[in-house]
């Protein structure tokens, strides 16, 4: 990869690159932690079906997590610079839009649409950032960025809260549309231009096909809680997702570049860190969503009061990332990845004990457990992605790491949400009448109210206990998923002695080819 240099940037002007680039990182994780918390407020402003409100969430992580490697072939093509700059305008020209948003359909439709901008911003900004620094002040400057997720993450719940209730829902975005401009302003004054020479284009095919075979699946999950998973729509949307991976399958295989290198899961441990990759989806991502949704819809905490309580969940991760590298000089990756995910499953455990309306500071420990489990293997994850494969293919590994890991956050949200509304439906029985399923919908998307006008015959005291019971049940699923991740996941990364893969956990490829693509 080569840099169009005419100068050799200051201190000072690769200082600004990176807070423009934290500045981005750090407005990403608000743009889903805000909009949960605030999902039954937009609800009740903007209406909407239960597939509808659903989408606000699912339409941002879908469109981030599929256009990942596309994004990262534009500014490998295109310029770095250029997609950087393209993609966090109109992140915050589409985030500033969702303030506006007269219903819910447009609504979704903006969510969608900032979710490609993300994708570019991401895209661009780590592949410039992997340009201006190198060894060991590259290693730091990716922590600092990952650091700048964290605190979007932790503190993205309470402050939204803050705003919601002085400025009400449309002013979570307000902060956001002022990082995205501060990020915007800092890189068209200190950015450079770069690009890869021997870029071959984008592989249009493969980038189509994979990001329907998404969006068929979403779809299709989100829709089958309502209408029954036997409905003609939902099978031939679940039909169509299939075909469409297979599709990509066969494109990549006979393209001359391919979006995705297939041959890459010819390594085990490879495979593993897909799986490490994915853990996180299930066993914490959808928990930023799912718990406001809960705290304020359900439960009727106030939005400043869920914000609070997400912290205990999310606050691990300004911290732990950080020991967990520093672990590794006694411990395994492996070793320290498999523990982190059993500390998260026992937390997981402990929260399913814990009925919806119970007191605030009994979910703390539970909360504070989950959050530190999947902390440490949150601070490896990057690191093993180009270690368990062989240099030179170092770039598309984590180029494949990183969709795996942001497009398994969308389905995993999509297929716990189906699986929660599952629950609840059969909890509730035929005490629901036929209105049954659209009860359970309304529930999943803290709808309380418009769930008792569906079904009149019950109270809210039975409809909060049979979602109570659901979400405990969910909670069982998810400690078991994440407790066989964990051995799967120790077992498949074990594989070399505990000081190579301590190395190669904090290894960094010297290469600008492999780490520009590994952060596109």
């Amino acid at each position: 990869m080569t840099l169009s240099k005419t100068k050799v940037a200051t201190a000072t002007e690769k200082l600004f690159v990176l807070v423009a680039v934290c500045c981005a990182a750090a407005a990403m994780p608000l743009t889903f932690t805000g909009p949960a918390v605030a999902l039954p407020a937009i609800g009740r402003t903007l209406g909407g079906s239960p597939i509808a409100l659903n989408w606000v969430t699912n339409a941002f992580m879908l469109t981030f997590g599929s256009c990942l490697m596309a994004a990262g072939a534009l500014a490998d093509s295109f310029g770095r610079r250029r997609i950087f700059l393209t993609g966090v305008g109109c992140f915050a020209l589409f985030s500033a839009g969702l303030a506006f948003a007269g219903n819910i359909v447009w609504f979704d439709i903006l969510r969608a649409l900032q979710g490609l901008g993300a994708a570019a911003a991401f895209s661009g900004g780590m592949a410039s950032l992997a340009q201006e620094f190198d060894g060991t002040a590259r290693m730091r400057a990716f922590s600092i960025v990952g650091s700048s997720f964290g605190v979007g993450l932790a503190f993205g719940p309470i402050a939204s809260g803050l705003m919601i209730d002085a400025f009400g829902w449309p002013s979570i975005f307000l902060l956001v549309v002022i990082l995205a401009l501060m990020a915007l302003g800092l890189g068209a004054r200190f950015l450079r231009e770069s690009r890869d020479p021997d870029a071959a284009g984008i592989d249009w095919p493969g980038a189509l096909s994979f990001t329907l075979a998404l969006t068929f699946f979403t779809y299709g999950v989100l829709r089958a809680p309502e209408t029954g998973w036997s409905d003609p729509i939902v099978i031939i949307l679940l039909a169509g997702a299939a075909l469409l991976l297979l599709a990509f399958g066969i494109i990549e295989r006979s393209v001359k570049r391919p979006m995705l290198d297939l041959t890459l899961f010819r390594y085990p441990r490879f495979v593993g860190v897909q799986l490490l990759a994915a853990a996180p989806a299930y066993a914490f991502v959808v928990l930023l969503i799912l718990l406001p949704v809960r705290f304020v819809g359900i439960e009727g905490m106030s939005e400043i009061a869920a914000g609070r309580m997400m912290i205990a969940l999310s606050a691990p991760l300004l911290i732990l990332p950080i020991a967990a590298g520093l672990l590794t000089r006694w411990f395994s990756a492996a070793a320290i990845c498999g523990a982190g995910l059993v500390i998260s499953a026992m937390g997981l455990f402990w929260l399913s004990h814990f009925a919806a309306g119970s007191a605030s500071s009994a979910l703390i420990g539970p909360l504070l457990t989950i959050g530190a489990g999947i902390s440490l293997p949150w601070g490896l994850m990057d690191g093993l992605a180009v270690s368990v494969v062989p240099k030179e293919r170092a770039g598309m590994a984590t180029g494949i790491f990183s969709t795996t890991r942001v497009a398994g956050e969308g389905v995993a949200l999509a297929v716990v949400s189906a699986v929660l509304s599952a629950f609840i439906q059969s909890n509730l029985g035929t005490s629901a009448g036929e209105h049954a399923a659209t009860t359970a919908q309304r529930l999943v998307t803290g709808d309380l109210s418009a769930a008792a006008a569906n079904a009149p015959a019950i109270g809210q005291a039975t409809l909060i206990h049979g979602y109570s019971d659901a979400f405990s049940a969910l909670l069982w699923l998810l400690t078991a998923i994440t407790a066989i991740t964990a051995i799967v996941v120790f077992s498949s990364l074990g594989r070399g002695s505990s000081s190579d893969t301590s190395e190669a956990a904090n290894q960094v490829p010297d290469d600008d080819e492999a780490l520009t693509a590994s952060e596109a």
